[in-house]
């Protein structure tokens, strides 16, 4: 009877449509979504040109997103010495993304996802209401380079920052100029 209760419900999670867990190497799902400075961000923008990094949150305003938000923002001089682009994504409103980014002084893009299909195609959404804290770096022919699953949001800047170094992601020079 227990096998049956497992196959019933290993079928029930096939029918749902769940998606499963990206591997490296895998072609990164696309995505267009609005951000927190106004713009629209799409994987295709990026192809060919710069590698990404997108750090999934769960909630806007909670504890551990503020502390690792503000990781990225006081640190992201450690982030811009790479050929990336960057960006916290969660699948709240734009609203309250534009709000967090403003109260966590973040100078980069925060995605909003309300839909929660990126989410989704990501692997990140759980229990259908929120995105979980994993951070995914996508090479810039659109591959999947890491998923990091065990983020510690205090260090997320200088942890993206190692992994990129890790990866091999170019470096570009930075103006002396600001």
């Amino acid at each position: 009877m227990k096998f049956i209760t497992i196959g019933i419900a290993a079928l029930a999670i096939l029918a749902s449509g769940a998606s499963f867990s990206l591997d490296v190497g895998d072609v990164a799902p696309n995505f267009s979504l609005q951000a927190s400075d106004g713009n629209t961000y799409s994987l295709e923008q990026f192809k060919g040109k710069q590698a990404i990094v997108m750090a999934w949150y769960p909630r806007a305003f909670t504890s551990g997103c503020t502390i690792e938000c503000k990781s990225l923002a006081e640190n992201g001089y450690l982030l811009k010495q790479f050929d990336i682009s960057y960006f916290m994504a969660s699948v709240d409103p734009l609203e309250k993304n534009i709000a967090f980014a403003e109260s966590t002084k973040a100078d980069f893009p925060l995605l909003s996802d309300p839909s929660k299909q990126v989410a989704k195609a990501y692997d990140v959404l759980t229990l259908n209401l929120f995105s979980k804290r994993h951070t995914i770096y996508i090479s810039k022919e659109g591959k999947i380079l890491m998923v990091d699953r065990d983020i510690n949001a205090a260090t997320s800047a200088q942890d993206i920052a190692a992994n990129l170094e890790k990866l091999g992601v170019s470096k570009i020079a930075l103006s002396s100029n600001k």
